[in-house]
C-alpha cells in the first residue's frame, strides 16, 4: 500500500517542478502567471510541514500547513481570474480563509477531531475547485482553442468531487481520532488525488498560457509590424474564409485595392520615417471607416486591399470615396513636416465562379486604370459595374476591361 508520506512528497516535488516551469513564463507578461507561481510556492512550503507532523508543533504541521494549502487554492483562483481579465477580489478571497483558520484551531485545540478537520479543509478545497471551473467556463475567450479551458474546467470539477468524497470518507471512519486514519486504503487513494490538485491544475494553467502565446504568435505572423494591418498572408487567409462564407450565404462581396499616390516622393521628401508615419495614419483612418467583418491588409509597400463582405458595389464605392476624401482632408504631421497626399482605388465585385485571385486581379486592373487616368480617384472594373453605382464623373473613372 502507498505510504501517505510518499504521496505528499511526490506532490511537493511536482509543485516544485511546476514552480520552475511557470517561472519560465514570467517574461511573457501574461496576467495570472505570477499568482500561479505563488500558489505552487505555497504548496512547496506547506507539504513539508505536513510531513514533519509529530516532529514540529501542530500549530505548524496542522494549522499553518492547511492554511497555506488553502491560500494556495485561492491564489490559483486569483491567477485564473487575472488571466481571464477579471478582478481577483483579494479582500473576499482572504476573508474566506478566516472561517477555515478558526475551524482548524477549534477542531485541534478545543476538540481534537481529525475527521472534522479533514471535512472542513476538503470542503473548502472543493468550493475553490468549483469556483475555478465556473470562472473558466463563464469567461473563457471566444475565438480561441477551447481545449485547454475545458481541460481546466473538467479537471477542477473532478478534483472538487474527490475532495468532497475524501471529507465524507473520513466522517465514516470509526474509532478514536488518530493519525492512523490517514493510513487506510481509502484515505491514501483519496489523499493521492487531493495531493495532485495543484500540480495538475498548474499544468492546465500552462496549457492556457501556451494557447495564448500560440495565438499571439499566429496573430503577429499575420500582422504587418509597421501599420497593424493584416499582412498579405494574413489578409488572404481571412479573405478566403470571408469570401467562402459570403458565397455560401448568397451575399455580395466587393474588393477595394488602394495605392498611396506618389509614395516614393513622400519617402524622398520626408524620409522613410515620414513615409512610415503616413502609412500608419492611413491604416488608422481606413480602420475608422470600416465595419466589423471588413478585412484590411497591406499587400506590400504602399499597396493595400479591403475586402467588404455583404457589400454591394455601390456601397463599396461610397465607402472608398469617403476614405479618399478623408485622406485629402487630413494631412499627416510627421517629424519632417506636414504631408498632404492622396490615394487611388480600384473596385471589383464578386461574380459567380470567382476565386479571390480573380477578384483581386480585376480590382488591381481597376486600380491601374485609376493611376493611369491621373490618380486621386476610384475606378470600378467594367465587368463589376452595377446600375446602382452612380458616382460623379469627376471622382470616378470606370475601367473598360473584361
Amino acid at each position: 500500500m502507498l505510504d501517505p508520506a510518499v504521496a505528499i512528497a511526490t506532490s511537493a516535488l511536482m509543485s516544485t517542478v511546476l514552480l520552475v516551469l511557470l517561472g519560465s513564463l514570467l517574461r511573457s507578461g501574461i496576467p495570472g502567471v505570477l499568482e500561479w507561481i505563488a500558489a505552487n510556492l505555497a504548496m512547496v512550503i506547506a507539504l513539508p510541514l505536513i510531513l514533519m507532523r509529530g516532529r514540529i508543533p501542530d500549530a505548524l504541521s496542522i494549522v499553518a500547513a492547511n492554511m497555506l494549502m488553502a491560500l494556495s487554492a485561492v491564489t490559483y483562483y486569483a491567477g485564473c481570474a487575472r488571466f481571464l481579465g477579471r478582478s481577483a477580489r483579494w479582500p473576499a478571497l482572504i476573508a474566506s480563509l478566516l472561517p477555515l483558520g478558526s475551524a482548524l484551531v477549534y477542531w485541534r485545540y478545543a476538540v481534537d477531531s481529525i475527521p472534522i478537520r479533514v471535512l472542513v479543509t476538503t470542503l473548502f478545497s472543493a468550493a475553490v475547485c468549483v469556483a475555478v471551473a465556473l470562472l473558466v467556463l463563464r469567461h473563457r475567450p471566444r475565438g480561441r482553442s477551447s481545449y485547454p479551458y475545458w481541460v481546466t474546467v473538467v479537471t477542477a470539477l473532478l478534483f472538487g468531487m474527490c475532495q468532497v468524497a475524501r471529507g465524507i470518507y473520513f466522517m465514516t471512519l470509526d474509532g478514536v481520532s488518530s493519525p492512523l486514519m490517514f493510513a487506510t486504503t481509502g484515505s491514501v487513494i483519496l489523499l493521492v488525488a487531493g495531493a495532485a490538485i495543484m500540480p495538475t491544475l498548474s499544468m492546465s494553467a500552462m496549457m492556457m498560457v501556451h494557447g495564448v502565446l500560440l495565438a499571439d504568435a499566429r496573430e503577429a505572423a499575420n500582422r504587418d509590424f509597421l501599420t497593424g494591418a493584416l499582412s498579405r498572408k494574413g489578409f488572404e487567409a481571412v479573405a478566403h474564409t470571408q469570401l467562402a462564407e459570403a458565397v455560401r450565404q448568397g451575399l455580395p462581396v466587393s474588393l477595394l485595392s488602394v495605392d498611396l499616390d506618389h509614395f516614393k516622393s513622400i519617402n524622398d521628401t520626408l524620409g522613410h520615417a515620414g513615409g512610415d508615419a503616413v502609412l500608419r495614419e492611413f491604416v488608422r483612418m481606413t480602420q475608422m471607416q470600416l465595419r466589423r467583418g471588413d478585412v484590411l491588409g497591406r499587400m506590400g509597400g504602399e499597396e493595400f486591399a479591403v475586402l467588404l463582405p455583404a457589400t454591394e458595389l455601390g456601397d463599396a464605392w461610397r465607402l472608398a470615396e469617403r476614405l479618399r476624401n478623408a485622406v485629402i482632408a487630413q494631412p499627416v504631421t510627421t517629424a519632417a513636416g506636414l504631408c498632404r497626399y492622396s490615394i487611388s482605388g480600384g473596385l471589383a465585385g464578386w461574380r459567380l465562379g470567382d476565386t479571390l485571385d480573380y477578384l483581386s486581379a480585376r480590382a488591381d486592373a481597376a486600380l491601374y486604370e485609376a493611376k493611369r487616368s491621373g490618380r486621386n480617384r476610384v475606378c470600378i472594373h467594367e465587368a463589376s459595374r452595377s446600375t446602382n453605382v452612380q458616382p460623379s464623373q469627376d471622382s470616378v473613372e470606370r475601367a473598360s476591361m473584361s
